[in-house]
Formats: C-alpha cells, sequence, structure tokens
C-alpha cells in the first residue's frame, strides 16, 4: 500500500530536492571556475593541464542540473476528467474543465513569474502570447463541434503544435512541469503528439474513469504505445465517488461495496500487467482511485486543505516517493560520479606534473619520447572500439531493416484477422447513400490509420528490444576498452614519473575506467533528452526517438496516405456495384476486407523495399551519432595527455620554474577541488540517508 502524503508535506519534499539540487549544481559550477582559473593561471606557470573537456562537462551537468525538471506527461481519453485533475493537483482552476475539447491543445504547463499563454504554431507563423481569456476562449470549441471534427478525421487547430502556460504556482516553481495532451481519442495526428513525449517524460498519469472501464480505445493505446516500454505510468481513475451515484440505492453500503469490488476487479485484470517491475507487483502504488472535483473544491476553498477521502494522498504519496527518491537518487548520483572523477582526472594529473617538474628540457623531451609508443597503443584502442560500434551497427541496422521489411510483407498473411477489431461502426448500408458515403470512407480511413499505427507501434517494439541489446552490449565493451586503456595510462604515467601507481585491492573496471569509457558505458550521462529514465545504455543521448521519428514521418505520412489511395480507392468502387439489402451488407462486410487485404497485399512489397531501407539508415545514424561522441572523447583525451606534456615542455624553454611555488600552486588545486568534490558527497549522502 502506498505512504499517504499531503499537499503541503508533497511540496516541502519537492522543495527539499530542488535546494540539494540547486546546491550540488552550484558545487559542480565552482569546481568548473575553479578548473577555468587554474587553467588561466597554467598557461602563465608550468602549463595548462588541458582540462577543457572537464570543464565543459561540468558547465553542461551543472546547467542541467539546475535547470532540471520533473516532467510528468498526462494522458486519457477526452472527457476523462483530465484537466479537472490538473486543476486539483496545482490547487487552481487554471485549466478550462467545463466543455468537452479543453485539451485540444497540447498544453505544457511551467513555472513562470508573469502569468501568460505563449501559443506555437507548426508552420511559419511566429508563436503568439495571449491572455489567458483569450487563450480558454479562442482554443476552446463546443462538444458537438469537437465530435463533428472527430468523425471527419480534422483538427480544430491544425496550424497549433503546441501551448505553453506559464504560472506562479508553488507546484510548478518546486520543480515540477506537466505536458496535458489531447485525449487519445481525438485524431490519430494528435495521439501521435501526445506519444512522441512519453520517452522525454518522467513518468505517465493515464486519466480514466471510474465509470467507463478500461475501454477499447485506453486498452488499444496501453497495448501497442506503453505495454514493456520501461516507462512509469500511474493510474488514476477518476471520478470514484460517481460509482456511488450510479448505485440503484446509492445508501446502500452492501451494493456499493459489491459495485466498488466488481469495478477494482476490472481495473486490476486490465492495468495489472502494466504495474510490474523487475518481477515486482507494484499495483498498490500505481493504481489510484481518485475524485478530482471534490479534491478540486476543497483546495479552492484552502490550499492546504486535507483531501482524504479523495485518493490524491495515497496518489501524491507514491509519486513523491518515484520523483523526490527514485528519481532524486538517480541525479544526484549522476553529479557525484562526475565530480569524483574529474576530482580524480585533477589529482593524476598534479601527479604527474610534479616529478616532471624537476627534469631539465632534455631529459624531459626523452622521457615523452619513451612513451610514444603508449600513445600509439592508445589510439590503437580507440579504433578498435570505433570499429567495433561500426560492426555493430552495420548488423543491427540491417537485422532491424530486414525485420521491417519482414514485418510488412507479412500483415497481409494476418490481416483478415488483424482488421476486424478496426471495421468502421457505421452501417455498411451507409455507403450505398450518396449522403453518407463521405463519412463512411472518412471512417475507413481512420480505421486503417489505427490498423497502420498500431503494427509500425507493434513491430518498433522489437526494434527497441534489439537496440537495448545492441548498446548493453556496447556498454560491456566500452568497460572492457576502458580497462585497457587504463592500463596503458598507467604505463605512461609511470615511465614518466618513475614512480609504480598502485590500486585498491576493491576497484572495479567500471570505478577505474577512464572519463569516455564511463560516458559510453552510461555511468553518466550528460543528456536531458530522455527523462523516462529508460535511456539506452550510455549514450547520452535519446536513441528511442528515432525509431519515433520513424514511425511519425514514415507510418502515417507516407503510408496512410498511400494506402487510402491504392487499396480503398478499388475497395470502394468493388463494394458500389454490391446493390442494397441485407444480405449484401453482409456480403459487403466480408468483401470490404477480402478486397482491402487483395489491395494490400499488391501494396505491400513496394512499402517494404522503399521504407527498410529508411529504417536502416536512421539505426545508422543512431550509431553514427554515438560513434562520434565515442570517438571525440576518446581522441581529445589522448590529445590532451599529449598537450599536457608539451605545455611543460613549452614552458620549461621559455623560462625558469620556481618548483617550490608551483608545487604549492598545483597541490591547492588538488585539495580545493577535493574539497569541493567532498561536498557533493556529503550533501548527496545526506539527502539519501534522509530519504
Amino acid at each position: 500500500m502506498s505512504e499517504k502524503i499531503e499537499t503541503k508535506n508533497f511540496l516541502q519534499d519537492l522543495e527539499r530536492f530542488a535546494r540539494v539540487r540547486g546546491e550540488v549544481a552550484g558545487h559542480l559550477g565552482a569546481i568548473a571556475q575553479t578548473l577555468e582559473l587554474a587553467e588561466s593561471e597554467n598557461e602563465k606557470q608550468s602549463g595548462r593541464l588541458e582540462l577543457d573537456r572537464d570543464i565543459e562537462d561540468l558547465k553542461k551537468t551543472s546547467k542541467s542540473l539546475r535547470e532540471g525538471v520533473f516532467r510528468l506527461l498526462v494522458l486519457g481519453d477526452m472527457k476523462r476528467g483530465k484537466s479537472t485533475f490538473l486543476n486539483a493537483l496545482i490547487g487552481e482552476k487554471l485549466l478550462p474543465s467545463d466543455v468537452n475539447p479543453c485539451t485540444a491543445l497540447l498544453t505544457i504547463l511551467r513555472y513562470g513569474k508573469e502569468k501568460t499563454v505563449t501559443v506555437h504554431f507548426n508552420d511559419d507563423t511566429p508563436p503568439e502570447k495571449i491572455d489567458f481569456k483569450s487563450f480558454k476562449h479562442r482554443y476552446t470549441i463546443d462538444p458537438t463541434e469537437a465530435k463533428q471534427l472527430q468523425q471527419q478525421q480534422k483538427l480544430a487547430f491544425p496550424n497549433v503544435d503546441y501551448a505553453v502556460v506559464e504560472y506562479p504556482l508553488n507546484l510548478l516553481e518546486k520543480g515540477i512541469e506537466i505536458v496535458d495532451s489531447p485525449g487519445l481519442n481525438d485524431t490519430e495526428a494528435r495521439n501521435e503528439l501526445s506519444l512522441g513525449y512519453i520517452n522525454n517524460c518522467h513518468a505517465i498519469l493515464f486519466v480514466m474513469r471510474a465509470t467507463q472501464p478500461c475501454t477499447l480505445g485506453e486498452r488499444r493505446y496501453l497495448e501497442n504505445y506503453i505495454k514493456d516500454r520501461g516507462v512509469t505510468i500511474f493510474f488514476l481513475i477518476n471520478a470514484w465517488d460517481q460509482v456511488k451515484e450510479s448505485l440503484i440505492d446509492p445508501d446502500d453500503p452492501e451494493e456499493l461495496e459489491e459495485a466498488a469490488e466488481k469495478l477494482q476487479r476490472v481495473f486490476q485484470a486490465n492495468l495489472g500487467e502494466y504495474c510490474q517491475v523487475n518481477d515486482s507487483d507494484l499495483y498498490q502504488e500505481r493504481v489510484f482511485q481518485i475524485s478530482s472535483l471534490i479534491a478540486l473544491r476543497k483546495r479552492i476553498k484552502d490550499s492546504d486543505t486535507s483531501l482524504e477521502g479523495t485518493g490524491f494522498p495515497e496518489f501524491m504519496g507514491s509519486l513523491n516517493k518515484f520523483l523526490t527518491k527514485d528519481r532524486a537518487i538517480a541525479q544526484l548520483e549522476q553529479a557525484k560520479t562526475l565530480a569524483l572523477q574529474i576530482n580524480d582526472r585533477v589529482k593524476k594529473s598534479v601527479e604527474r606534473r610534479i616529478p616532471l617538474l624537476e627534469e631539465d628540457v632534455k631529459q624531459l623531451k626523452q622521457k615523452i619520447d619513451s612513451v610514444k609508443p603508449e600513445f600509439e597503443l592508445l589510439q590503437e584502442i580507440c579504433t578498435d572500439f570505433q570499429q567495433e560500434i561500426r560492426t555493430i551497427r552495420d548488423r543491427k541496422s540491417q537485422k532491424i531493416a530486414d525485420s521491417f521489411h519482414d514485418y510488412v510483407l507479412n500483415l497481409g498473411n494476418t490481416f483478415e484477422t488483424d482488421f476486424l477489431r478496426y471495421q468502421p461502426d457505421l452501417s455498411f448500408l451507409d455507403f450505398l447513400s450518396a449522403g453518407k458515403r463521405e463519412a463512411f470512407e472518412s471512417a475507413l480511413t481512420e480505421a486503417f490509420e489505427k490498423y497502420v499505427n498500431d503494427k509500425l507501434s507493434e513491430w518498433s517494439l522489437s526494434a527497441e528490444k534489439e537496440m537495448d541489446s545492441a548498446f548493453a552490449n556496447l556498454s560491456e565493451i566500452a568497460i572492457t576498452y576502458g580497462a585497457s586503456y587504463s592500463k596503458v595510462t598507467d604505463k605512461i604515467t609511470e615511465k614518466l614519473t618513475g614512480q609504480k601507481i598502485r590500486r585498491l585491492s576493491n576497484y572495479t573496471q567500471e570505478d577505474d575506467a577512464p572519463a569516455w569509457a564511463k560516458w559510453a558505458a552510461g555511468i553518466f550521462s550528460l543528456a536531458r533528452g530522455n527523462l523516462a529514465g529508460v535511456a539506452m545504455a550510455g549514450a547520452g543521448f535519446d536513441w528511442k526517438n528515432i525509431i519515433l521519428n520513424f514511425i511519425a514521418v514514415f507510418g502515417v505520412g507516407t503510408i496512410i496516405s498511400s494506402f487510402t489511395g491504392v487499396v480503398l480507392g478499388p475497395v470502394g468502387i468493388g463494394l458500389l456495384g454490391l446493390g442494397v439489402g441485407l444480405v449484401q451488407a453482409d456480403r459487403a462486410r466480408k468483401e470490404l476486407v477480402k478486397a482491402a487485404k487483395k489491395e494490400l497485399v499488391k501494396y505491400l512489397p513496394q512499402v517494404a523495399n522503399e521504407q527498410s531501407p529508411k529504417v536502416r539508415d536512421a539505426i545508422k545514424e543512431c550509431f553514427d551519432t554515438y560513434e562520434k561522441e565515442v570517438t571525440d572523447r576518446m581522441n581529445d583525451d589522448i590529445s590532451a595527455r599529449k598537450a599536457e606534456l608539451d605545455n611543460l615542455v613549452k614552458q620549461k624553454e621559455s623560462f625558469e620554474i620556481n618548483q617550490s611555488t608551483e608545487i604549492d600552486r598545483l597541490r591547492k588545486l588538488e585539495a580545493d577541488i577535493e574539497f569541493v568534490s567532498q561536498k557533493i558527497e556529503t550533501a548527496y549522502r545526506s539527502f539519501v540517508n534522509a530519504v
């Protein structure tokens, strides 16, 4: 059972983490500033230590941590009370919730000192700032009109991309950003827009309704877009208070208990599989019976009032644990790892520099010449790892492209069974009526859109598993190459300083891995991209969006438009010749699927042949991006190590270095970085112990 927490305590926990996050970000920034000043002074003394890459990483991580938010994506069909729920959560009637299409626009709620709305467009129209009243008036439509647009597969605001609402609210100020999506039973284009945000959010809040348990549309989206994708999802069964109102005798406790238990069994049967994490059943921590309208009324009267009985304390307790404990610790762990890594880098650089201060220029050059074979070995390791990436890239990109090709060709074999669930609800006799033919054709087109989208999503899941496997393999390979690399750099240090490097007995390969290997293996990442917590094993960028973008670009954009012309055109002509009558209508249903399959099978080879190379290129692009970043980091490290030595030679050739003064300065730099790194360690430990 999840722990209860009231709104006030939830906000306090968010604020506490925000303070720690800001503190750690400040420490990382302080290390970066210290290193920048030191490098400036190094240039005047014994030479730069070439810490530019470390300084850049520190600044990026500090900025990401300081500006970071917990992003929550709200999903659900229309008329599930998403806006009422959000208003109850933020404690103010901010979003319009009195009409059906209040979420017709994808709306991002974030903190701002002023109340502003900025509407962003998908054409050349510049972003427009408007006030709240105008926003609610202009982008709200009547429920009847919304229904008509949905049937016609038209968007209410086709040129609008999304809206950003900035508001000075406590919840938003404490580091929460909310993406309020259009309804899932809106158009397929809107659905893609909503689902496109999944990988960029920490968690999904899926709003359902107690009086409409697990509709076909909801099950469709859970099955095709959420299942097995590793996203954290909270199910909010809204309007639970209305269960009582729907009873014959609302005052009969036995009837209420029986109705509630029946509903609970239905929801558990449908949602249970989405609450399994690493063989653990988290149903009690992921599914909540809430009454948003009651909670909203309470909070409008008193923002700090108890929400006991509305389901919100239970939900916020679980969300609080997930955000301010699980996710927060993961974020701070990354910062701590980076700080320790750079502290180690500075220490080793100083330890190399100090013994070499005693050498004259001739001796120093001889020692540098002596380690040339080791530097060549480092370059070989870089080249070998680069080749490993390319080998895996070529193998996986071709395998995934082939799987797409085979999957598309196989659609014809299962079409008659698969398409049954998508057939339009309209009477087939309507097709024979000129006045209703357009509506029928629109419904048929929508059915094909859903069918193709779902099938592409099904395929993408297998592609994601292949990519997961590939990057898990690359993670292991990176650590192995990193271990070899560290042995060579240790040898360089030993030859330069004449001192044997001793390793702690409990050091693992990961502990001793160079920075580039840790980045490549995912031990730390500088990306802000994949915020759902399902980042690939290490690359620091979101590869899943490549597959998602492929579906968006080549799925509906190419395949659907072709299907409607190539497949649905001949199907419609065939149906026109069947005549009128019940027998003919039943025959029409069968002929529809048969004719559609016939035309589909003709077209599938073209789709498979045209699109599979694009799949291969998209996957290759992902690996190429990874390879470039890893290779750049390896080459930067090798170049920095060489330049570090060359800088010292150059300085020694220019003037006499005061050894004792320089040693004191370098030791102070080492101590300063160690001191701030310990502050980060202390802040991290204190936070972990407190939660």
